[in-house]
């Protein structure tokens, strides 16, 4: 064990993870380039998740490295409180190029979690300025996850990963998930029980918040784009804001550059990370219609590191390439290759289900192996993967070519098998 492993052992803490002598092993990466990442033993591993779904370009884009370094040279960072820069307004003129049309005002901020954070508090300053103090709940469905702050995490799914802080939390209100699939029929049931929880509720209600069409890290599951149509003339009827979490399916991950257009929705707020500087610097934003911007007034919000003009000019790069549109055609070549490889899976008796959009695929599993069951088929075939719950995934870069993608789904193949 090399100087590096030996205090990371000793001394650092991993997400998810017990600390110390107690913790999971890891690997330590001495390189990343493209799809692959090198780790100090020399092994390449393709990454099949794109680092949490970030480095939807690949690690190091040239373009993005470029920006980055030609910002540095001028400044790394300014506050955002009385001053401005030119890659804070090249980015949001990007940003609301690519948004739905009724999107004017960006609210930088740090992560996705931030993000939920700063869209829960923009409801709540929208009804109070309408004089309805009292709407201070969000309403939600279960299965979503919005981030780990505290917060994001009261709108995040009731029984998945945080339950053990329940006590401390808002007590926000859940309704039942959609069951019909994207892709198959509407079930009118999907809708009832949302709108008898709104309705129910509706003097208490600021906001809706939802991950659109594809809840990723507690169910990894694709929803009718209908029920967000419904849940949309719902929130319209009571002047409730509808938002939508983007930091997932944004960037073109779905097939769509972004989720929502797949029901021809527009929210009233919505929050974009991960890809938006392409993996390479924590960024996320917090866009708002005019309608929503006019009425809520002055936002108490404001992170230190906000618009930070190098995570700002590598945003506005990671944009340009997507302005290429070559991420099209690749998110279509891996949604027909993830179909077709990952079908054979639902003939192996552990697995529950197989399912897939656009550059997201997924084996849902009846039980889980435990992790030094599969880490050393990861390392012999050259893929890193990091399932989670009873769900093995995959998330790779867009760039990601067919030769490599068969590797990741026939490891997914084979830890499904285990």
């Amino acid at each position: 064990m090399n100087e590096v492993l030996k205090f990371d052992r000793l001394h650092l803490w991993h997400p998810y993870a017990k600390a110390g002598e107690e913790a999971p092993p890891v690997w330590e990466v001495v390189k990343a380039e493209g799809v692959k990442l090198t780790i100090s033993d020399g092994h390449e591993l393709i990454d099949g998740v794109s680092s949490w779904w970030c480095a939807c370009h690949g690690h190091n884009p040239p373009e993005i490295v470029e920006a980055i370094q030609k910002q540095a040279e001028k400044f790394s960072q300014v506050m955002f409180a009385g001053f401005t820069h030119r890659p804070a307004a090249e980015l949001g003129e990007l940003l609301l190029s690519a948004a739905p049309g009724n999107m004017e005002q960006i609210f930088y901020v740090d992560s996705g979690s931030v993000a939920s954070e700063a869209m829960m508090k923009l409801a709540m300053l929208y009804q109070e300025a309408r004089r309805r103090p009292e709407r201070k709940l969000m309403l939600t469905i279960k299965g979503g996850y919005h981030g780990d702050t505290l917060g994001a995490m009261s709108v995040s799914d009731p029984d998945g990963m945080h339950h053990a802080f329940a006590g401390a939390m808002v007590q926000n209100i859940f309704a039942e998930a959609p069951k019909s699939k994207h892709g198959g029929e509407f079930c009118e049931d999907d809708i009832a029980d949302f709108g008898e929880k709104l309705r129910a509720n509706e003097g208490k209600i600021a906001g809706v918040i939802l991950e659109p069409v594809f809840q990723g890290a507690n169910r990894m599951y694709f929803y009718h784009e209908e029920f967000l149509r419904r849940v949309k003339v719902l929130c319209d009827e009571f002047d409730i804001l509808l938002m939508f979490d983007e930091v997932a399916s944004g960037f073109g991950r779905l097939g769509k550059f972004f989720a929502s257009e797949f029901a021809g929705v527009e929210p009233d707020v919505m929050s974009v990370g991960k890809g938006l500087t392409g993996g390479m610097i924590g960024l996320a934003a917090v866009l708002a219609s005019g309608k929503v911007a006019r009425v809520a007034g002055s936002f108490t919000h404001g992170p230190t590191f906000m618009a930070n003009p190098v995570a700002c000019a590598a945003g506005a790069a990671s944009l340009r390439i997507f302005q290429r549109g070559e991420w099209q055609k690749r998110v279509a070549a891996i949604d027909k290759q993830l179909r077709k490889e990952l079908a054979p899976a639902m003939e192996l008796p552990n697995v529950a289900d197989v399912r897939s959009m656009g550059a997201v695929g997924v084996i849902e599993v009846k039980k889980m192996p435990p992790p030094e069951a599969y880490r050393q088929l990861l390392l012999k075939n050259g893929v890193w993967l990091r399932p989670f719950g009873n769900y093995i995934y995959t998330m790779p870069p867009l760039i990601t070519g067919e030769g490599d993608l068969t590797k990741i789904t026939s490891c997914m193949l084979e830890i499904a098998g285990i």
